[in-house]
């Protein structure tokens, strides 16, 4: 079977040979890709570094260079809560804290083939931070927009390694806003919420699970602009379209009460996403209004195949201070999985594996 290729989701131009375009020139749509990844672990190359192991089932050209730091094979660690097999995905332990790494390795590495030197980019903080790290690894100049409340750590990550950091007034869609003028006078946008290269990079989350433990019931995870889900659901399709699994799990997305435009679109409609609040959260990594990839989460996650659940404000940091005391130091971002978890428990299929997405070393201060 071909590679799934590139397309504007509105009118199906596939995306352009050169440049970056971060939405279709011609109609403004989109770009995903249009099906699932290729895996075959017969061509699983072990002596690639990390994630690049998987590399076959990228979809880029094999001249293309690798940039990596080493991203990838994070534990799959369990546990047992109330009788109850739970597995925690570590993927704070990827190398700038973040599972932002895998898809900044793609991301970095489909730049350069396409012979950028400079690029900007828009994050609450572990996008930017991962991204500045993969642009110094790459040799290209970055410039990171974040909002002026970022966690501190995040922004001194993104100063140390070489990123001209931009701290922008208001909520986190202001930052967004900000680097599109940029984008509109050329300059490439490497944005990880518009462009689809770094869903290849997450899907190796699905197939990393699959090789460490088999097949699992439930995977739940942070949802801001929705790649993480996506990318392992997509990871999850091409192991069941190739016949190593005979099911993709159940996948719980998570928010934070704040601002769950996705809970809201999910029991509501589309039209419901327009209502969704943007309120103050700890979960700073999932205060996204207006998710990227929403339209492709809902078209592909049906009732029935998973869900979308918010976390009251009050639950964070207990959640943080929880898993913390099981020796998982995680940022309030990741602790929303444990919290939906403990409210789960039992009403979906077991066992569960929780991804936490970043480290406890990203937060500014540590709620006690």
């Amino acid at each position: 079977m071909p590679m799934p290729t590139i397309r504007c989701m509105a009118c199906l131009q596939p995306y352009p040979a050169a440049g970056t375009p971060f939405r279709c020139p011609a109609c403004g749509g989109v770009y995903d890709f249009d099906g699932a990844p290729e895996f075959d672990p017969k061509r699983v190359d072990a002596s690639l570094p990390g994630l690049w192991r998987y590399r076959h089932a990228f979809s880029f050209p094999w001249h293309s260079p690798a940039v990596s730091l080493g991203e990838g094979l994070t534990p799959l660690l369990w546990d047992v809560l109330e009788g109850r097999q739970v597995g925690f995905k570590l993927e704070y332990q990827n190398p700038t804290g973040s599972y932002k790494d895998r898809g900044s390795a793609v991301l970095a590495s489909q730049l350069l083939a396409r012979g950028v030197g400079e690029a900007v980019e828009d994050s609450s903080g572990n996008a930017g931070a991962s991204f500045a790290a993969y642009a110094a690894r790459a040799g290209m100049r970055a410039r990171v927009y974040v909002p002026e409340t970022a966690s501190g750590p995040k922004r001194i990550q993104i100063e140390r390694y070489g990123a001209e950091l931009k701290p922008i007034p208001g909520p986190r869609s202001a930052a967004a806003e900000a680097v599109l003028e940029e984008a509109r006078r050329g300059v490439p946008y490497a944005s990880h919420a518009y462009l689809p290269f770094g869903l290849d990079g997450i899907a190796t989350i699905a197939y990393e699970i699959w090789q460490q433990s088999g097949e699992v019931g439930t995977v739940i995870a942070p949802v801001g602009h929705g790649g993480l889900l996506l990318g392992i659901l997509r990871g999850y399709a091409a192991l069941k379209n190739g016949g190593h699994i005979q099911k993709i799990p159940y996948l719980v997305g998570v928010q934070a009460a704040a601002c769950a435009p996705l809970v809201q679109t999910f029991q509501h409609g589309l039209a419901a996403m327009k209502q969704a609040g943007e309120g103050p959260t700890a979960a700073e990594g999932v205060r996204v209004r207006n998710p990227v990839r929403a339209g492709a989460l809902l078209a592909e996650i049906r009732p029935g195949a998973g869900t979308f659940v918010d976390i009251p404000e009050e639950d964070i940091w207990p959640a943080a201070r929880d898993l913390a005391r099981r020796g998982l130091y995680v940022e309030p971002t990741s602790a929303l999985v444990w919290a939906a978890y403990r409210q789960l428990s039992g009403k979906i299929p077991e066992p569960a594996v929780l991804i936490l997405s970043g480290s406890g070393f990203k937060a500014s201060t540590f709620n006690i």
